[in-house]
């Protein structure tokens, strides 16, 4: 996701976008089932209560944050698991005038006619928040909000690394946000990397593909890019 105003799309990559017959991004995200799918990961099990897994303040803070960005308290999503919580956070801070690339590449293939697969399915993409206990999720997002200013300081610098193109300050930036939580970082990041390069594989064998991951996949030891080189491919920037 990023601010409409920020978004850039560079005729290098449209071009390199139309020259393939393929598009495969994290999830297939112009399958129609997708998002019913997605909804059955969102919710806590029956009988249990996000309020639970936090203290008071805690869920004052929330409580607040909801209320005077969207018009409705906690209350209202006590039945999500912390990670959806987190998503509504985020978009509460970033408002309606975003965008994001996936949703621009979708678009684009289906104007061009394109083919639009996914790496992962929608259930394991879900199960990744598995990882990490719903008190650390709460944890996490608290921090954003109960000091003047994180959110926004947080995301400036996000998207000021994002624009730099410089996928290794984005590993670092990433890798100095999961210092706390190592074991985490691994799931989100390294063994999804590791995962998906024979499927890059399969997919590539028989025709042009146009992939689309989020940023903090390419750098680093363990990134898609030094994956990709240490299996036997070539790899290339696409630039101006």
């Amino acid at each position: 996701m990023i601010s409409k105003e920020e978004f850039i799309l560079k005729e290098s990559v449209k071009k390199a976008f139309a020259a393939t017959e393929l598009l495969v991004l994290e999830l297939d995200m112009d399958d129609p089932a997708m998002q019913s799918e997605m909804m059955k990961y969102v919710s806590l099990p029956d009988g249990e209560q996000l309020q639970n897994h936090m203290d008071e303040k805690e869920y004052e803070i929330l409580d607040t944050y909801f209320q005077k960005s969207m018009g409705v308290g906690m209350a209202q999503f006590d039945k999500m698991k912390p990670f959806m919580v987190s998503t509504m956070v985020m978009m509460g801070h970033l408002g309606t005038n975003m965008t994001s690339y996936e949703a621009n590449f979708v678009t684009l293939a289906q104007e061009q006619q394109k083919e639009i697969k996914g790496l992962e399915t929608v259930a394991f993409q879900m199960s990744i928040f598995d990882n990490q206990s719903y008190e650390q999720q709460i944890d996490d997002i608290i921090q954003l909000l109960d000091e003047d200013g994180s959110m926004k300081t947080f995301f400036d610098n996000l998207t000021e690394v994002y624009l730099s193109e410089d996928i290794e300050a984005i590993h670092s930036s990433l890798n100095e946000y999961f210092s706390y939580d190592k074991a985490f970082e691994k799931a989100i990041l390294d063994d999804r990397n590791e995962d998906w390069i024979p499927k890059i594989g399969n997919y590539s064998k028989d025709q042009t593909v146009f992939y689309g991951v989020g940023s903090g996949h390419l750098g680093g030891e363990n990134g898609v890019i030094r994956l990709l080189k240490d299996a036997g491919y070539k790899v290339t920037p696409v630039l101006d």
